[in-house]
């Protein structure tokens, strides 16, 4: 359609910069109340007198509560609008960072952790396919995992909370929630400056807004760069828009599963799931694995926050990449690259060397999730980007559930070295699927990635 095309031959400039900000801010909070869990835990535990099961569901409580909050968010993303949902997200993760810190007793804590995590878990998969629709083509990769970058900011400022607010005051567990609740200020900002997806309206059949929201973002983005604006492409001014049935769970599990899209469907799942799972294990059981090897430099705020800064760039570098070598080949790279580092790490006994190990593997790590967060939006159709991206991501959360369990049973029996062997494997099925059965979305239009004949004959059969 004519408006698409408008909006995908805008330059990127200092209105789309300004949608960067604004993702990456919900991003960074997001990252921040994930990884702080790890610094409340001592707290709570000697204030409400806890064991190791009882600290064990607290550290399961986000990720739980992110899986339920990511399905929810996709389906309310593709029914009532993108915004909206970021928006509910943002204050309902707020409000319950905030009954956390107030927490009388460990029942109400947990409860807040779980109900936090599925408000950051919904913002977490909204955030993506929301803004992706904004950007063009050419820059989307780089757009979309710089964004996924700012989740490594919210892990160094959780550190630093770990180190320096938490063991400074008496209730210091309490304020570092309260501190993790200060994006709710930004409701107000969110809520006069950010537009709705104009994808998202022209889908709804909302032509008027969807007219208003690219004129004015034609006007900022010449404005800005001071410059006429390129011409549009006549041929992706004559694409029509495909009238797509409403999305259900039922209807969205029937289209992802069709023929037509069931190979994407199920790599992205198993990217999501590998990651996740790897991921998780890898920062929830290092420490305790290490400790276990009498190396007691994990101990230290200094290896955390090595940990935690080789992060930035393995998420920028990838950002990078992904416009350069296709999506596809930068998370086949980063799951190599992780893949490696998990390996050498298990053949570690020095502690300057397991530093080392361990932030390479958190470069890479990291670097796959900014090449994930870019190619997830990039498969599924307008109709149905926020569920799919949503799914995908809540599948990925079953591995953040999974791998704690795992890892711990693994390390009882094959030690440290066999868990880290055993995370080379999953990171090394990851890579050959994404190589063998992946999609090349660099430099394509969403429109030419998923609006292709079979994709809209089988959401028309589904309208039947």
């Amino acid at each position: 359609m004519a408006l698409l095309a408008r909006l995908d031959r805008l330059p990127l400039s200092r209105p789309h910069y300004g949608l960067l900000v604004i993702g990456g801010l919900g991003y960074t909070f997001d990252g921040m109340d994930s990884a702080v869990v790890a610094f409340l835990l001592p707290s709570t535990q000697q204030v409400w007198n806890l064991d190791n099961a009882h600290l064990g569901l607290i550290g399961s409580a986000t990720p739980f509560g992110f899986l339920f909050g990511a399905t929810l968010a996709g389906l309310l993303g593709d029914r009532i609008g993108r915004k909206k949902v970021m928006l509910y997200a943002l204050g309902f993760y707020a409000v319950f960072s905030v009954l956390g810190a107030f927490a009388p007793n460990y029942e109400v804590f947990l409860a807040a952790r779980v109900l936090a995590g599925a408000g950051a878990g919904a913002e977490s998969a909204i955030i993506a396919p929301f803004l992706s629709e904004f950007v063009p083509a050419a820059r989307r990769g780089w757009f979309v995992g710089a964004l996924a970058g700012f989740f490594s900011f919210g892990f160094v400022m959780a550190a630093l909370i770990g180190r320096f607010v938490v063991p400074t005051f008496d209730d210091g567990w309490r304020i570092a929630q309260l501190i993790t609740a200060l994006p709710i200020v930004m409701l107000l900002w969110w809520r006069r400056v950010l537009p709705e997806s104009p994808r998202y309206l022209l889908q709804s059949g909302r032509h008027a807004e969807a007219e208003a929201v690219v004129a004015d973002l034609e006007r900022r983005v010449e404005k800005a760069t001071g410059r006429p604006l390129p011409p549009v492409a006549d041929a992706a001014a004559a694409r029509p828009v495909v009238a797509t049935p409403k999305v259900t769970l039922v209807s969205a599990m029937k289209f992802l599963w069709a023929p037509a899209m069931a190979r994407r469907t199920a790599i992205i799942w198993l990217v999501w799931f590998v990651i996740t799972f790897s991921y998780y294990g890898f920062f929830s059981w290092i420490p305790t694995l290490l400790v276990q090897r009498g190396i007691t430099v994990t101990k230290s705020f200094e290896f955390s926050l090595i940990i935690y800064l080789a992060q930035i760039p393995g998420y920028f570098s990838a950002a990078w990449l992904s416009e350069k070598l296709d999506r596809k080949n930068t998370i086949a790279i980063y799951l190599a690259g992780s893949a490696v580092s998990a390996f050498w790490l298990s053949q570690m006994d020095d502690p300057v060397a397991i530093t080392v190990a361990g932030a390479v593997l958190s470069f890479f790590l990291n670097g796959t999730y900014a090449g994930v967060y870019s190619y997830t939006p990039e498969v599924f159709p307008t109709w149905i980007r926020a569920t799919g991206t949503g799914l995908a991501s809540a599948f990925g959360r079953v591995g953040s559930i999974l791998a704690p369990t795992i890892i711990g049973l693994t390390a009882a029996s094959l030690g440290f070295a066999g868990v880290f062997g055993m995370t080379t494997a999953v990171l090394t099925v990851g890579v050959v699927c994404v190589m063998v059965f992946g999609l090349s979305t660099a430099g394509r239009s969403l429109e030419d990635l998923t609006e292709q004949n079979a994709l809209a004959d089988t959401a028309e059969r589904m309208q039947k």
